[in-house]
Parts: C-alpha cells; structure tokens; sequence
C-alpha cells in the first residue's frame, strides 16, 4: 500500500516552504443579494469567457448555478444564458464538446422528509444546447471526467460508506461518454491509499500532463474537535498504469485570502478548489469558493509544471 496524506503533514510542508501567492475577491453582480462561490475557472464559451458558479441566499442551500461573463472587472449573469438547479459546477471537455455536470438534491428515496444528492452530467456544443446524459450514484458528489491521450475517458470518482469512508477517490476508464452509468462510477476501484479515515477529499478538476500522466486539482478536508469544517486545495499527480499518486501538495489555505464572511460559523475555514487556468508563465490562476460565501482568485506558481516531463 502507499502512504496516507494528512492535513497536518501537507500544512507543515506547505508552511515551510510558503509560494508567492496574489490572492483577490471577485465581484458579481446581478444575482440580487445572494451569494456567488464554488465557481469554475473561466472557460470559452461561443467565443467568451464564462464563469459557472453557484449561487445562493446565505440561508439556504437551494442553489442554482448561474454562467457568467466579465465586463469591468464585475462579473454579471449572461443574458440569454440557461441556469441550472444545481450545486457545485464543473466543466470539461472531451473530444470538442462541453461537458457541465453539478451537484443535484432531490427527496430521499427512502427517509421522508430528507433529502439526497447526485452528481448530473450534461454535453453539447454550448451552454445553451447542453443536454442532460448522466447521473452518479445517489449520495456522490466530486465526480469528474478526463479525455485522455488514447481517447479513452478517465473517470475520478469519490465513494463513502463502507467502500470510501469520509470520502476517498477513486478511478475507472471508459470508452465513450456513453457508457458514464452509476454502475460503471459506482465499481471504480479506490487509488492506491491516499487519505486517512478520519479526513477525506475529491477531486475537482482533472488536468491531462504531457506525460499522460493526470494532475487532479482536488481538496482535502477534516473536522476539528469543535465540529468545524477545514478544505485546503491540493494537488496531485495520479498514474493510472500504476494506480497510484506520485504525491499531494496543498496549494493555498484560507489565510492566503482577503477576509470576508462565512455561510456559517463551522465553514470559515473552507476553500473549495474550483478549478486551475494554467499560464504560460510558470504560474497558475486558482479559482476558489471562500467559506461558502466567496468566490477568489489567486495567482499562483503552477503546480503541475514539475511533473510535466519524466524524469530521466
């Protein structure tokens, strides 16, 4: 077996050797009162660029996701442009065509009055001609989909309960969109050991590396003894000949980022990876949702540049 990550262990790393980090809140508008966080890095959409984010009162946790585009340095809803009843967006594409998915809740199928959640899928040319063509297991969200060099489709999935615990990762291969089922998600086999039983963490966007290896931006998380919730956005390096991650760095913390409100008390502490834009520069744009209650931007060095190329 590998060896498990811990929060504790990736913040001392991540402390003594502390990257350069330019970290800025980002404005929407035009949602009302209500809160904008765990967005989407920008993506090209009919010849813009586009964020999804999730947008909801700070009372609730009905969200709907929302596209939006920036003008004056403000981000405003696009006009024209479908929402979605959903949470936690994510985007992709696989052979030239979008693919979205977020978090749906629906009734519980067997406990009245509670409610569950799936992760949904849509594909199409753009935003507005998406069509839905997926669900994930009942209870999993942080389900994502890589096209890979071979044309096959990676697949990162993220179990609890009896298989996954709090949540642990796993990873599958598929030969086409078409054969994404809750079956397919569901007999993922768990990467090589990766986190302890008492954290837990998933995926959040997958990027392919020059070496075929795949870099997953993703989070880890744990409770402290008061009950409080801790998300750090990590990265690691997964190599699905061997099932393995090659290592997890954290890339930011919470303190990294301007103050700002927190959905409630126990989330002050949280940073949602949203996604990665990698620069041509050596460095990296991460967007991030902020304590359930922000979206952030921070410049960064790239975390995948090092693994770019084997070692000889």
């Amino acid at each position: 077996m590998g060896m498990a990550f811990t929060v504790q262990s990736l913040l001392e790393d991540y402390q003594s050797s502390k990257p350069e980090i330019k970290a800025e809140k980002l404005t929407f508008t035009g949602v009302s009162e209500k809160d904008v966080y765990n967005i989407t890095a920008p993506f090209e959409d009919e010849g813009k660029l586009v964020i999804a984010g999730r947008v909801e009162g700070r009372d609730t946790e009905h969200s709907d996701v929302v596209f939006f585009v920036e003008g004056d340095g403000v981000w405003k809803p696009r006009k024209n442009t479908k929402t979605y009843e959903l949470q936690d967006p994510f985007v992709t594409r696989i052979d030239g065509e979008l693919v979205f998915g977020g978090v749906e809740i629906f009734p519980h199928p067997t406990q009245e009055g509670a409610l569950s959640w799936r992760t949904v899928f849509y594909r199409g040319d753009k935003i507005n001609e998406l069509e839905r063509f997926a669900v994930g297991p009942g209870g999993m969200k942080d389900i994502r989909l890589i096209g890979l060099a071979d044309n096959k489709i990676g697949v990162f999935t993220r179990p609890q309960g009896e298989k996954g615990g709090r949540g642990k990762i796993g990873y599958t291969e598929i030969d086409s969109l078409d054969e994404l089922t809750p079956e397919v998600i569901d007999q993922a086999p768990l990467i090589t050991s990766h986190f302890t039983e008492e954290e837990w963490g998933g995926a959040n966007e997958v990027h392919l590396l020059g070496t075929g290896d795949i870099g997953v931006l993703g989070h880890i998380a744990k409770f402290d003894e008061e009950g409080n919730r801790h998300y750090y956005p990590m990265v690691f390096v997964y190599q699905p000949e061997t099932n393995k991650i090659s290592a997890m760095d954290l890339i930011a913390t919470r303190e990294d980022f301007p103050e700002g409100p927190s959905k409630r008390v126990d989330l002050e502490d949280v940073l949602f990876s949203g996604g990665l834009v990698r620069l041509k520069n050596g460095q990296a744009e991460l967007y991030v949702g902020v304590s359930d209650a922000e979206a952030h931007k921070a410049v960064l060095p790239d975390p995948f540049t090092i693994f770019e190329t084997k070692n000889k």
